[in-house]
């Protein structure tokens, strides 16, 4: 569509100007090109000043540059991972640059959360805005100086000029264009306009656009590592477009193309929705005399119902699936096979391992779809293959969030360790072990025989349930039930498989119609962990406050109410 971008003045172009003489590159191989009505230099760009221009053959630069205006997307992070995996995999350089020249959308407690996102992935950068660099500022709201420099270069050579239409008009010109059926283009009332009447208007301090000429007849062509031969006919696609708003602030595509190429960025990979912004960067490096990087642009992230994904389908920015209890080696072993594979079945790699079989020309250009079963079913095996005191420690900062266990108990307490243990078989997600443990402290059996058809038909058989339960309640009398009270947890383990095998002898019931009645005595569900350690639990939760705990005596006193009722 057409840029609807009003003048600016030229003292603000001044200011964007002024103060740069300290910042500057080398240039060298100077080319004077003829063109019609013009003389103009193209240069060949050999270094910053600051670092090298070309990077070691079989290296690679690459770079991460999200808008702090949100969360950082699954998306985002896929991008990311790929440009580290790079980096990683030639012993190049990750960088992670800040794109915040939305001044009204850009926070900087949105930079903050989406470092700390990426740190959470492991996707450590090599320079940036906190860890610094040759190649800085990385934050493109400090550039503007760098920007404003380049401007000007590109209007004495004549591959921009200024262009004094008002916001009415280009509206005017957008709305004829759409009537006579044309692409609303800008129609290039400026592009070779008289000088003299450039020259009055700016010396009337009239306010300006900056536009670039696009080259009569181009045609862009890349080989785009995902999506194959890109071309473009420049003209026909894009007209000539802005550099720098009437606000003074240069617009997305300069700030990138300048940015990439004073970094050094030899690859770009990024979302297959940056792809039409492409022509406008590689016209930019071009006329500036810098060296186009290789491009690599990456399918969408598609819900399963095809549509974006969105945090309506469960989940959506990092930090959603973080809080959910992911972990990040899952997470980055799932973003990886979105729209790539090494050509294997192989579902599960270490991070190295990713290092070593990624390929950016493996990545399909179809959209990946993501299939939330799938990346749980990953976690799972990851979560469930932890240390116990490591998975004890994911776990128990959700049990502390959910106020079930209080903060000042450690990860080494054997409550806690015991806990993980019973319910580790179970997890598909940290945030499960919330509801498992619960279950196994609370004790809902009026709720179970109540909602439970076949529970409910068990509760009545007098010679299964009520007469195990009666059972259960004489030795719990007597002193007798294996309550695991000053025992350890192979002697409460052989004791509580003795005293069941000897009700079992005494009513001549094994199998489901032994367990099944004696599971809903003691637990009050009809399904769960082995019942003989989650008695042992409940022996070692009694050091502490815990709201939901039932305990072992108060278990069998609501069993008693319920057998007498």
């Amino acid at each position: 569509m057409m840029e609807m971008e009003g003048g600016r003045s030229s003292e603000m172009m001044g200011f964007l100007v002024s103060g740069c003489n300290g910042f500057w590159m080398r240039r060298t191989s100077l080319q004077v090109r003829q063109r019609v009505g013009s003389v103009r230099c193209r240069a060949s760009w050999r270094g910053d000043g600051r670092g090298e221009g070309t990077p070691v053959v079989g290296t690679a630069r690459v770079r991460f540059a999200p808008s702090p205006t949100g969360s950082l997307h699954v998306g985002g992070a896929r991008t990311a991972l790929y440009n580290w995996l790079v980096a990683r995999q030639s012993h190049g350089k990750f960088i992670l640059r800040v794109e915040d020249t939305d001044l009204a959308r850009s926070t900087r407690q949105s930079e903050m959360d989406m470092l700390r996102d990426l740190r959470w992935l492991g996707l450590n950068w090599d320079e940036g805005p906190d860890v610094g660099g040759e190649r800085g500022p990385y934050r493109q709201s400090e550039r503007a100086e760098i920007y404003g420099k380049f401007a000007q270069e590109l209007m004495k050579s004549g591959d921009a000029y200024p262009c004094f239409c008002t916001e009415e008009e280009l509206e005017a010109k957008r709305q004829q264009a759409e009537s006579e059926g044309r692409p609303p283009q800008y129609d290039g009332t400026w592009r070779d306009a008289d000088p003299e009447e450039v020259n009055r208007r700016m010396d009337n301090n009239e306010p300006y656009t900056i536009r670039f000429r696009v080259p009569d007849g181009k045609i862009v062509t890349i080989a785009d590592a995902v999506r194959g031969e890109v071309s473009w006919d420049a003209n026909a696609t894009v007209g000539d477009f802005i550099l720098l708003r009437s606000t003074g602030v240069p617009v997305y595509n300069f700030c990138v193309a300048v940015d990439d190429a004073l970094m050094g960025v030899t690859t770009v990979i990024r979302a297959e929705e940056h792809l039409t912004n492409t022509l406008r960067q590689i016209l930019i490096l071009e006329a500036l005399g810098f060296p186009v990087p290789q491009y690599a642009h990456c399918s969408l992230i598609l819900a399963e119902d095809r549509t974006k994904l969105s945090k309506r389908h469960g989940a959506a920015s990092v930090d959603d699936f973080k809080q959910q209890g992911f972990l990040p080696q899952a997470m980055l072993n799932y973003l990886a096979l979105l729209g790539w594979n090494d050509g294997t079945e192989k579902e599960m790699y270490t991070t190295e391992e990713l290092i070593e079989a990624f390929d950016i020309h493996r990545v399909t250009k179809s959209p990946a779809v993501f299939d939330m079963t799938k990346l749980k079913w990953m976690n799972g095996q990851l979560l469930r293959a932890l240390p116990q005191e490591e998975l004890a420690e994911k776990l128990l900062e959700h049990w502390i969030k959910a106020s079930i266990l209080p903060r000042e108990i450690s990860r080494t307490d054997p409550f806690v360790l015991n806990a993980t243990e019973i319910v580790r078989g179970g997890l598909d997600l940290a945030s499960d072990a919330v509801e498992s443990i619960h279950n196994c402290l609370t004790y809902p059996l009026l709720q179970t025989v109540t909602d439970d058809d076949e529970a409910r038909e068990m509760a009545q058989d007098e010679e299964g349930f009520r007469a195990i339960a009666k059972i259960a309640l004489k030795a719990f009398d007597e002193g007798l039930f294996p309550d695991a009270e000053g025992k350890s947890k192979e002697e409460h383990k052989e004791q509580w498989k003795s005293w069941v095998k000897a009700i079992g002898k005494d009513t001549k019931r094994k199998g489901k119609a032994l367990f099944h009645p004696l599971r809903l005595s003691i637990t009050g569900r009809m399904s769960g962990p082995d019942v003989g350690e989650l008695i042992y639990l409940l022996q070692t939760a009694q050091s502490w406050s815990i709201p939901c705990l039932v305990d072992l005596s108060s278990r069998m006193a609501q069993l008693r109410t319920y057998l007498e009722a």
